[in-house]
């Protein structure tokens, strides 16, 4: 039978409609009593309790974002808890499903906000443990507005606790089931907040072990006979390279009074690498017979780079009035150093060979080995990015109160590199871009204010900005959007962006380098070889173009609590793209003639990869799913739990002021350390999206051949139409399971028609990660027996479950050697145990 998700989804959304509730007794949908500690409101719910009513009017929760917009996902600190996270960055990877945009051409990360406000940076709290999150909100890409940025990301707001204090740490070893490396990571954390107060410092240190082709079982081209006793190449070539970082990151935060709050981050980081590029081989003849001699004196090919990472931010958020100020700055200085074994010079060798002074199947002579210094990179990176954005709500209509955003920014890069590998000498690339926009929120209808009610809330968007790049000129983004909202459990959402980007500064000046000994597949005559690639800036890039529309549909399911279905079409229009040297078709090397150089026979030995601009890209696709969570099994009578009409009654949602949102600072944000709701049932949540590409098609060049990626043409890999996103699991009693899953379609790169070509197919490919964790905290028993155990969490995750590969096949049925699998997933499956300690 063939699977059509569609279908699927479809069909489960129905099946969990037609519960009984008479026959799930054991799976409560959200009609649970509140604990006693419910969450803090900026004003007191209000209560009238008559005869034969009792009506509550809401408020919303401190720190919680204020828009009409329905959100994608919530989460309480009962579900937060269920994802068995050790961090916020951790939490929010689990998030995925939801966090993804397909704005755009591509799925960019989501803005994250603090208790509903901007922070400089994800640094501020990436290593806050997830027990100090009360609410966790996934918004969809208009809400970045309100927040002076563009609406081509999601937005994730995370509340925290008003009160919170730990310390803990957390060690975690991987080790692939294929054997050849480790990893090891240990982390250290300290947080506490109080009030609008708060302070986190996160300490980390990695270490992973290098990978190399010949424990992958890497084959690749040779041009002559190998010689027995010779050192096999493929030790000495790395797929993943030896690395070790150490970082430190902080975050102050304090509060001002009068709902303000002023937070600072400062981060310094170390990163080691050491990889492997093969060793100096050369051909030798004799007698007829070409053999291939690897030698690993003077020393194997090698590549260490040290980058040194230095960064801080700031935020200030403050109430002027009716009115919100945000004040966001962050920098940063990052220097790399990097080193670059060169190929020994052997060429004097086959002149012995000739004179008959050695035998090309003998001992080669050290001395007639002529070494070559190593070539030395420096890099250094300074960049500055700034943006301040005042929000209020300066005018009421009938329909309610109009939202006005105004931004002003600036922003600074700056790059000073030199490589002793080119000609250049030492390069300074510089880019300063400043900018000024506005977004304009207007209710057109409300039920709330008793205006066009019968219709439902119509609400309209319009924004723009203007940059002003110090090298290249001024670009201009502008858009508008309609949000109607029928019922409370059903909204719809659609929006246009237009949009205009500049190639960053290394694709137009950075500086030519050459790299040796990359593996490339040539689709001209269909072989994988050993090529020279030279990589840099281009400066005749141009302007890039974007034109997108997205239409958006959110429904709250009547069925189950917290429970969603999600679907958003796209469809995006760029021209003059800038992107990286595609893969070389003969339509590629003909569009860029000169990029590719090809010896007497005809095999490529040299490649110009510098950024290239193409035409026009087109792109179509749905993204739709379900996002489901319930709970399950009895109470525990061991948790008391509180009563009373406030008790069961107090809402969970939360709000702002009228200039925008008010939550006592960036520190904490909404209820103390209790539990959500908690009465020992356990929570259980499932999400599934389904994208399905209608259309993905690129023009090179003005005039050229347009290709359709979804039907045999490429210019990366292969495009599959259809893939799926899974993420779901159960957590009850202290145990818990996450399952995430990722599907794949098939496709195919279509041969060329050239003498050798030939199809390239890519098998569809499903993977799935596993994790089971204990709390052995939550264990009373068991803590009484060891105290130690109090605070900690046991893991066991197996990433790449069934350790699948994709298989790529040629017209033949054989696996081409680029696409070998070791290439294409090195790690295969992992198996990682994690231990972590709260105190």
């Amino acid at each position: 039978m063939k699977f059509n998700p569609a279908v699927s989804l479809a069909t489960l959304a129905f099946c969990l409609a037609a519960i009984n509730p008479a026959a799930a007794q054991d799976v409560t949908t959200g009609t649970e009593e509140p604990a006693p500690d419910a969450p803090q409101t900026e004003e007191d719910d209000a209560l009238y309790d008559g005869a034969d009513e009792i009506l509550v009017i809401a408020t919303r929760m401190k720190g919680q974002v204020d828009t009409t917009l329905a959100p994608i996902a919530v989460l309480d600190e009962e579900a937060i808890a269920s994802y068995g996270a050790g961090s916020i960055q951790d939490l929010l990877a689990a998030l995925a499903p939801q966090t993804t945009s397909g704005r755009g051409r591509g799925d960019g990360g989501p803005i994250v906000l603090l208790n509903g406000m901007r922070i400089s940076g994800f640094r501020e709290m990436r290593g806050l443990p997830p027990e100090a999150i009360s609410r966790v909100e996934v918004l969809p890409e208009e809400v970045a507005l309100k927040y002076g940025y563009r609406p081509d990301q999601r937005v994730v707001n995370f509340i925290l606790k008003d009160n919170y204090s730990s310390y803990g740490s957390e060690t975690e070893v991987g080790l692939p089931t294929g054997g050849g490396f480790t990893t090891l990571e240990q982390e250290f954390t300290l947080a506490k907040i109080t009030g609008g107060n708060r302070i986190n410092v996160t300490g980390k240190l990695q270490d992973s072990s290098p990978l190399t082709e010949a424990e992958r079982g890497i084959i690749q081209p040779n041009s002559g006979r190998f010689v027995a006793g010779d050192p096999n190449a493929a030790d000495f070539r790395t797929l993943i390279g030896d690395t070790k970082s150490a970082q430190l990151n902080a975050t102050l935060a304090r509060a001002l009074g009068g709902g303000a709050g002023l937070s600072v981050n400062v981060l310094a980081q170390r990163d080691d690498s050491r990889t492997l590029n093969g060793l100096n081989t050369v051909t030798l003849s004799s007698a007829g017979t070409d053999y291939l001699r690897t030698i690993i004196d003077p020393q194997p090919i090698t590549t260490r780079r040290r980058t040194t990472t230095l960064q801080a931010g700031a935020a200030l958020n403050k109430p002027l009035g009716d009115w919100f100020l945000a004040l966001t700055a962050d920098g940063g200085h990052v220097e790399t150093k990097s080193t670059i074994d060169n190929r020994a010079d052997l060429s004097g060798l086959q002149a012995l060979v000739n004179a008959g002074t050695i035998s090309a199947t003998g001992p080669l002579p050290i001395d007639a080995i002529g070494g070559r210094a190593a070539d030395r990179a420096l890099s250094k990176t300074d960049s500055l990015t700034s943006l301040a954005t005042i929000s209020g709500r300066p005018l009421r209509l009938p329909g309610g109160e109009v939202g006005l955003t105004v931004k002003a920014g600036f922003d600074y890069a700056g790059i000073e590199s030199s490589d002793t590998r080119t000609a250049a000498g030492v390069v300074n690339l510089k880019r300063g871009d400043a900018q000024a926009g506005f977004s304009l929120d207007l209710p057109i209808t409300s039920r709330r204010e008793n205006f066009g009610a019968g219709i439902g809330d119509i609400s309209l968007n319009a924004n723009a900005e203007v940059h002003r790049l110090s090298d290249f000129g001024t670009l201009t983004n502008w858009g508008g959007g309609l949000s109607y909202a029928p019922t409370e459990k059903l909204s719809l959402q659609v929006s246009y962006v237009a949009a205009d980007k500049a190639p960053s500064l290394t694709q137009l000046g950075g500086p030519t380098t050459l790299t040796q000994n990359v593996s490339l597949f040539d689709f001209t005559r269909g072989e994988t070889v050993l090529a020279s690639v030279i990589s840099g800036g281009n400066p005749n890039l141009v302007k890039e173009r974007q034109r997108d529309w997205k239409f958006g549909l959110n429904w709250t399911l009547p069925f189950l609590n917290n429970s969603r279905f999600v679907a958003e079409y796209f469809r995006n229009r760029s021209t003059n793209t800038t992107n990286g040297f595609p893969l070389l078709t003969p339509e590629v090397e003909a569009a860029f003639p000169g990029r590719v150089i090809r010896d007497a026979s005809g095999r490529i030995v040299s490649v110009d990869q510098s950024a290239v601009t193409f035409a026009e890209e087109k792109g179509s696709r749905l993204r739709y799913g379900l996002d489901l969570s319930g709970s399950f099994g009895k109470p525990d009578p061991n948790i008391q739990r509180g009563g009373g009409p406030m008790g069961m009654m107090r809402a969970a949602g939360g709000g702002a002021g009228r200039g925008g949102p008010r939550a006592g600072g960036p520190g904490g944000g909404g209820r103390g350390p209790g539990r959500a709701g908690g009465d020992g049932r356990g929570r259980w949540n499932v999400s599934v999206f389904h994208t399905v590409r209608f259309q993905q098609s690129v023009q090179i060049a003005p005039g050229g051949q347009v290709l359709n990626l979804l039907d045999g043409e490429a210019i990366n890999s292969g495009v599959a139409r259809h893939s799926i996103q899974l993420e779901g699991g159960g957590f009850y009693r202290g145990f818990g399971l996450r399952l995430r899953g990722d599907y794949t379609g098939g496709s195919r790169i279509d041969a060329s028609g050239f003498p050798g070509s030939t199809t390239l197919s890519f098998a569809p490919i499903a993977t799935f990660n596993l994790r089971l964790f204990a709390d052995l905290g939550r264990k009373p028993k068991l803590v009484e027996s060891v105290p130690f155990f109090k605070g900690s969490r046991l893991s066991l995750s197996v990433d790449n479950l069934f350790n699948a590969q994709q298989r790529v096949t040629d017209g033949t049925g054989s696996v081409p050697l680029r696409y070998q699998p070791g290439y294409l997933d090195p790690s295969g499956r992992v198996i990682r145990i994690e231990f972590r300690k709260q105190f």
